[in-house]
């Protein structure tokens, strides 16, 4: 059996992925499943049922299976055992992450906005056909990792394979599901903090410095304004239970475009180098910051060196 998987705490891209990674590989002769390592949040959860696909079931152990890793490419994402597990591929787009394998693998990872939009070009390369409700699901996936085509990790590539999944899936006003699904990861009301903070959260290693970056994207920021304490508590109390030096949430305003930054860390100082800010009240504003992957994570790891 080979598994299709995203990285742990998965987003809409690992999920998908996994799925339309799944068909692809079960099309090419080879008996496949798609799992997930963590709970599935609001937006994905929506993508299903929109596209009445099935949730891939949980699975955090993969010590002697067969794993095709998708939207992820790295230890520290991964499953706990994935030293022991037997690496067949990747589908990604990432920077590389280290992993070191035992064979040679498929691996397929491009400079380009969603995991979805590598996946969709492997499609096209076997020359397997994609089913509509897959098609709508992964075109799904790039609007929500590209931001509806605004964030700076968005390419043509990108825009054109959207297009595309969307004249599959029959979609026309393919921009207004994204804006629907942005308006669902909005929906923050009554949520638990910590909850909020681990819905899109991933761990680093910045030269030996522990740090953790969790994004929220909303269409309107003033839905935190009375839970944002709240938040700012809840990092700290996220920072201290994992000894991390750091850790920061990223509030991104897709319209406003721009992200508030909350901030828990023991060295402030090298925030404030990392963008040129002065942090006030556990918190600072980047304009026109979208993408924890080009805007926050570039700057952030150097200034740890």
């Amino acid at each position: 059996m080979l598994y299709t998987c995203g990285h742990k705490i998965p987003d809409s891209d690992s999920i998908i992925g996994a799925i339309a990674m799944a068909y692809l590989q079960e099309k090419l002769g080879k008996q496949t499943k798609a799992v997930r390592q963590g709970d599935i949040n609001p937006e994905t959860a929506y993508i299903l049922e929109k596209f009445n696909l099935e949730t891939p079931e949980l699975k955090t152990s993969f010590a002697g299976c067969d794993l095709f890793m998708v939207d992820y490419n790295n230890y520290t994402e991964g499953p706990d055992d994935l030293k022991e597990a037997n690496l067949v591929g990747i589908a990604d787009h990432h920077k590389l992450g280290g992993l070191v394998t035992a064979g040679p693998l498929d691996v397929w990872i491009r400079a380009v906005g969603c995991s979805n939009t590598v996946i969709k070009e492997m499609f096209d390369y076997y020359e397997i056909e994609i089913p509509k409700d897959i098609a709508g699901a992964m075109m799904c996936a790039i609007l929500s990792d590209t931001v509806i085509f605004k964030s700076p990790t968005c390419t043509k590539v990108d825009t054109r394979i959207c297009k595309e999944l969307a004249d599959i899936a029959a979609i026309e006003d393919f921009k207004a599901i994204g804006m629907e699904m942005f308006k669902v990861k909005s929906q923050v009301e009554g949520v638990p903090t910590r909850e909020l903070v681990k819905r899109d959260y991933k761990n680093f290693d910045m030269y030996g410095h522990k740090v953790g970056v969790g994004q929220l994207e909303v269409v309107d920021l003033s839905i935190f304004d009375e839970i944002k304490d709240d938040l700012i508590a809840d990092i700290e109390a996220l920072r201290v239970e994992d000894d991390n030096d750091t850790v920061l949430l990223v509030l991104t305003d897709i319209i406003a475009m721009g992200s508030q930054i909350l901030v828990a860390t023991k060295s402030p100082e090298v925030i404030e180098k990392a963008w040129d800010v002065k942090i006030e009240n556990n918190q600072f504003w980047l304009k026109g910051c979208l993408s924890r992957k080009k805007q926050i994570i570039p700057f952030l790891e150097p200034a740890f060196k």
